[in-house]
């Protein structure tokens, strides 16, 4: 399937069917888009928890708003992003970064140091941002990624982002929930969306040419 024809045949799914399972070879494609997705200098600030245990599923139904689909997908994708730039976590993904390229351990030096100047002078709710935007790229990419295997997604910012971080402990790993990504198969039964036609503002006003 053509990438844009993956893009009008996906929709936000509104009801999984709880009986159909993503095979793991597809999950592992989903998360290798993510994981290969562009970052802003490399720096990839969140990781992703792949969630298929129902008891923790059903757990995060209260916290995501009682919205049942977080029990009834496959998977449960968790975009997780740093709470904060620090000099140890730049300098970490670069050291990696020299190693796999067999470059100088201080290939980059003068770089990073430009980054501290930059991120470390921050405030924490600014890096924040920063973070959460480089994690919507990835986000993005999964959400793609599946839709080409025609696996059904549906993408949430609606849970209470404090009380996942608690339960998934996040936040002792200096992290914070910031989207979701249910994945799964549709219930074309049930699914009160499943057939309803794909809208979006008229091209006349999204698109603007400047030649």
């Amino acid at each position: 399937m053509e990438l844009l024809d993956a893009f009008k045949w996906r929709y936000a799914t509104k009801k999984f069917d709880p009986t159909k399972k993503v095979d793991q070879a597809l999950v592992d494609k989903i998360v290798e888009a993510a994981w290969i997705a562009p970052t802003s200098s490399g720096l990839q600030p969140f990781e992703v928890l792949v969630i298929s245990n129902q008891e923790l599923k059903n757990k995060i139904v209260p916290i995501a708003y009682d919205q049942q689909i977080v029990a009834d997908c496959s998977h449960l994708l968790v975009f997780a992003a740093w709470d904060n730039y620090t000099a140890e976590r730049i300098d970490n993904i670069y050291a990696h970064t020299t190693t796999e390229r067999e470059q100088p351990s201080d290939r980059y030096r003068a770089y990073t140091d430009r980054l501290k100047e930059m991120y470390l002078n921050q405030s924490a709710e600014a890096n924040l941002a920063h973070t959460a935007r480089q994690a919507y790229i990835a986000f993005g990419f999964a959400i793609a990624e599946a839709a080409s295997l025609q696996v059904d997604s549906t993408p949430m910012e609606g849970f209470i982002g404090e009380e996942l971080d608690q339960l998934l402990k996040l936040n002792e790993k200096g992290l914070k929930s910031v989207t979701i990504l249910p994945i799964g198969y549709r219930d074309e039964v049930n699914d009160w969306l499943v057939n309803l036609k794909k809208v979006r503002h008229p091209k006349t006003e999204f698109l603007t040419i400047i030649d």
